[in-house]
């Protein structure tokens, strides 16, 4: 079964969009645009309180996934 987690090593501050793109097999970098994009549109606030919160609640890789 696949599982959202944090990125280990694809992360600028909590690595939620890292493990996203790790999820969906995207490039991190076009999802970060795309959020970036979100957060102008709704001025900022939703969009980092969301982001937040999925740093707080997505869990970190376990360590025996690491090289998986």
């Amino acid at each position: 079964m696949k599982r959202l987690y944090k990125s280990n090593t694809n992360k600028i501050f909590f690595g939620v969009i890292g493990g996203v793109g790790e999820y969906f097999n995207m490039d991190p970098t076009l999802l970060r645009l795309a959020y970036l994009l979100l957060a102008i549109l709704t001025a900022f606030v939703p969009a980092v309180i969301a982001y937040l919160v999925a740093g707080l609640v997505v869990p970190s890789r376990p360590k025996e996934l690491e090289n998986k």
